[in-house]
């Protein structure tokens, strides 16, 4: 009986699964068709997708790497990625210890306006952001592409969650023994905190990977440009090249997809010991 009560809910979440993989096993089909196979008719409706080409075609990847500089774009991606993700567990985890351990007034009524900030959309602070950028002298370098990503309130509150686990007793022992409250949190909460630290890291490593219209607005030169900017080359006026758009955007994503399947066991647990379900 079990066992048929489990049958729903498996179909659930296999059909789920499928409908997430399907967009990306039409974006590697397509990136090894002909440029006649990707061509959309006017009756877009009466279309039969084709999920395995009839000719495969690999020199869409070669032509897709040498259209546009993806050398110097990946590169780009990685210094600002990198960046971002180091910056960003060092912020969370300071603003998480003070959160979490510390008691001080409005303690609590500050971080519900941290999360309060969440639900602005980029649009709202965008002209805003370039306006301070440009007084800076930041317009079109890297601190206007990493400096305003180094905080993630996202990142904070998971991390807050996860340090308010661990029992305050670790705190009074560790203050007996002589250590500070900074020694408090480098050589006890973050080690016991890893998984969460390791699923932050790779969000903010997604959300440097994919941006888009921020590096878009703040630069000027194809020198900074991420891998996004160069992936909007192959959609022109003139059309849209879908066999070699699908190839970059496979090369693209293909890091991704791989840390996330080596960081996945710890995404799980990080969010099982935060509380948050999905």
């Amino acid at each position: 009986m079990r066992i048929l009560r489990r049958i729903p809910i498996h179909v659930i979440l296999i059909v789920g699964a499928l409908t997430m993989v399907l967009p990306f096993l039409w974006m590697v089909s397509t990136s090894l068709k002909t440029p006649q196979a990707t061509f959309v008719p006017p009756d877009f409706f009466s279309l039969r997708p084709t999920w395995i080409p009839d000719e495969i075609v690999l020199a869409n990847y070669v032509e897709a790497w040498n259209e546009v500089p993806f050398p110097r774009y990946f590169l780009n991606t990685v210094i600002i990625a990198v960046c971002t993700v180091i910056g960003v567990l060092m912020t969370s985890c300071l603003a998480a210890y003070a959160f979490a351990k510390f008691e001080f007034w409005g303690r609590e009524t500050i971080f519900m306006f941290f999360l309060s900030m969440m639900i602005v959309p980029q649009a709202v602070y965008l002209v805003p952001s370039f306006i301070i950028l440009s007084v800076l002298g930041w317009v079109d370098t890297y601190m206007a592409l990493i400096v305003p990503w180094l905080a993630q309130i996202f990142s904070i509150f998971l991390l807050r969650q996860q340090f308010r686990t661990i029992p305050n007793d670790y705190y009074d022992a560790a203050l007996i023994d002589g250590c500070s409250r900074m020694g408090f949190l480098w050589r006890v909460l973050v080690p016991l905190s890893k998984p969460t630290l390791i699923t932050i890291g790779l969000f903010s490593l997604l959300g440097s990977w994919n941006t888009f219209l921020w590096p878009l607005i703040m630069t000027n030169s194809d020198k900074l440009r991420p891998i996004q900017v160069g992936l909007s080359y192959f959609a022109q006026e003139q059309g849209t090249e879908y066999g070699l758009m699908m190839a970059a955007a496979t090369f693209c994503v293909a890091p991704i997809v791989v840390i996330y399947f080596i960081a996945q066991r710890n995404i799980i647990e990080s969010y099982a010991k935060s509380g948050i379900k999905g």
